[in-house]
């Protein structure tokens, strides 16, 4: 939905463009008309001085004349002299009448020759005097332009005007059936495009359209993608600028783009502005500025004035992206600015699959493939690792010489992605190899021993770009949203596993746990001082969570003496399981070998082939290893 007018009206910008060329030029002409009128005549009239005759008849005694010209023309003599110095200077004088001249030149040895400055041509010198000054200057003035705007990102000339990229509505290309996996957030915005459509239905009762809607989420859920979609399905102009576009060098730059980016909404009403990456100029005023009055302040505060100030009965809605919303100024978040604020989640398993058939339809797939396999191996990926994995497997299938994309290209992207490019050249001695897989094994018969532990896909013992040697993937049978207390025990020992092999077997331990340590370590620690899951400290937190869409980072909040007693719960739950991890193992050991040699032979091995070779008897394992060999 959209104006449109009967005749092409004169951009303001435009006009301002204009205005700031013209007194450009009219500088430069000023500067122009100085240095001729000041700088050249004066050196023009200097470059030939004038003496009397009989200063020039002294000067040819006394040796210092050198060569001489005569202009009949002007009916003056022109000559050149050289002092003791080597010094040149170009002389003129009256001509006389006198006969003895020429054997007085000669006598002193004075050669007849050119003298006189040639005159350049009229035109020439209308070149050289005007128009090459006018294009020096012009040219000095582009390379300063370019270069004060390379740095502050925009056209130095155009101060205070937005950056933002505005869309025709046919140019975002973009609609609801575009974006998967985020439904419940297509629901929260499908009202806004219904306004946009339909206003009239709603001024009717007299509700006004929501100001604007906060996409709240991890990177690469689709918050760019759901705001194209907005203005695809509205049919209106679209906005979109970064928030660090507002950020400048001057202060009262961010706050008048500002103003100019909301002018030119107001002008193009109805539309979406959508602001990128808001946590750039929308942080909590805390007044360590100068005197609280630095530029993204400024910024801000006109962001805030501009949001109160324009009319929503328009149509002009705002939406913002950001994965900090903690940062935000609680001004920016209050009803009548950011009414609403929509969470743009990590897709479930429902929502994985369904982004896959997305980013797959434009690629030829193999009719076996089967996406919510790989839907379940690829929990807590974003909409964007779904998409790259989707390419990472169309161009594993042309390197390996195929034409369509198979199921195996679509698991081996997957471990791409976790996992970085297989090493095929890596130089890994027998003996660590032995090592990595007796490691692996080692995760995966004590997972398999235990009952709440997610079943094991694959495993494999072919180094990784990423610096893993090898590594066990466990998938679940479905979507997990909760973890109990036992699975996360469970978690822990699997994680142990590994090390408990190398010192079972080999009586020595490596480096190669270090990531398992970690992770086991993080577990341990969560239970504790996050989820409530030790009988001592009971539900009590000790552990706040910052920037949760960008890691999660933790920071205690709690006394020394109470972090010691954490940190050895945490020692003592780890060993816990660490003892239960050897038990386990030390009671399947003829299946720990088996396995560990039947890896080591093949490489990789999937889940199904590690159950069938774990629930075989011993008999059978002979057989087994017999028809192998």
């Amino acid at each position: 939905m959209g104006t449109k007018d009967g005749g092409k009206k004169p951009n303001p910008n435009d006009l301002n463009s204009f205005k700031g060329f013209f007194y450009y030029m009219i500088i430069i002409l000023v500067m122009t008309v100085l240095l001729n009128g000041l700088v050249f005549p004066s050196a023009l009239k200097s470059q030939v001085k004038e003496v009397g005759y009989n200063e020039f008849l002294t000067m040819v005694d006394n040796g210092q004349v050198t060569q001489v010209e005569k202009d009949d023309t002007n009916g003056e003599i022109v000559f050149i002299t050289k002092d003791s110095n080597g010094k040149q200077q170009i002389y003129k004088t009256g001509l006389w009448d006198d006969p003895d001249l020429t054997e007085r030149l000669y006598s002193k040895g004075v050669t007849f020759d050119k003298v006189i400055p040639r005159k350049e041509s009229a035109i020439m010198a209308f070149f050289t005097n005007w128009i090459l000054p006018f294009v020096i200057m012009i040219g000095l003035g582009q390379i300063l332009s370019r270069s004060m705007a390379k740095r502050m990102g925009g056209n130095a000339m155009t101060f205070g005007k937005s950056n933002a990229k505005i869309y025709a509505e046919s140019e975002t290309g973009v609609t609801f059936a575009d974006v998967a996996g985020e439904e419940e957030a297509k629901d929260a915005l499908k009202e806004i495009v219904d306004f946009l459509h339909d206003p009239k239905k709603y001024s009717d009762i007299g509700a006004t359209l929501p100001k604007g809607a906060l996409l709240v989420g991890p990177p690469g859920t689709g918050k760019t993608l759901l705001a194209k979609a907005v203005a695809g399905e509205a049919h209106v102009p679209f906005f979109s600028i970064s928030g660090s576009e507002f950020v400048e060098m001057f202060v009262g730059m961010g706050a008048a783009k500002v103003r100019d980016l909301f002018k030119q909404a107001n002008e193009k009403a109805p539309c979406i502005v959508f602001i990128d990456e808001i946590d750039t100029i929308g942080k909590k005023r805390d007044g360590s500025g100068m005197g609280g009055n630095d530029e993204r302040e400024q910024t801000l505060n006109q962001l805030l004035t501009e949001m109160d100030g324009f009319d929503g009965r328009k149509g002009v809605v705002i939406l913002a992206a950001t994965n900090r919303p903690e940062t935000l100024d609680k001004a920016l978040l209050r009803p009548g600015r950011f009414d609403r604020r929509i969470p743009v989640e990590l897709p479930d398993l429902k929502g994985r699959e369904a982004i896959l058939r997305v980013h797959g339809k434009d690629v030829k797939m193999d009719e076996s493939v089967d996406f919510n396999a790989i839907a379940r191996a690829t929990v807590g990926a974003s909409g964007a690792e779904l998409a790259n994995i989707i390419n990472e497997g169309a161009l594993r299938a042309v390197r390996m010489g195929r034409r369509v994309v198979s199921q195996a290209d679509l698991e081996e992207s997957v471990e791409t992605v976790i996992a970085g490019y297989q090493k095929k050249n890596a130089s890994v001695s027998e003996n660590e190899r032995r090592i990595v897989a007796y490691h692996e094994i080692g995760h995966a018969l004590v997972a398999a021993c235990q009952s709440n532990s997610a079943p094991v896909h694959k495993i494999t013992i072919i180094p990784r770009t990423s610096g893993a040697l090898g590594y066990t993937m466990q998938v679940e049978d479905g979507e997990r949203l909760l973890m109990s207390k036992e699975e996360a025990l469970n978690k822990i020992a699997t994680l142990t596993g590994g090390r408990v092999a190398e010192d079972l077997v080999f009586h020595s331990i490596t480096t190669g746990a270090s990531n398992d340590i970690e992770q086991a370590t993080k577990v341990a620690r969560s239970m504790i001082t996050r989820f409530g899951m030790n009988e001592e400290f009971g539900m009590v937190a000790f552990e706040t969570v910052t920037n949760q869409y960008l890691g999660g980072d933790t920071s205690l909040a709690c006394s020394e003496s109470t972090a010691a007693q954490i940190d050895e719960k945490v020692v003592a739950a780890v060993r816990k399981q660490y003892d239960k991890a050897e038990q386990l193992l030390k009671d399947n050991m003829p299946k720990l070998h088996e396995l560990a040699k039947y890896l080591y032979e093949k490489e990789t091995i999937t889940g199904d082939e590690f159950m069938e070779i774990l629930n075989l008897s011993p008999d059978q394992l002979t057989t087994t290893r017999m028809e192998t060999n």
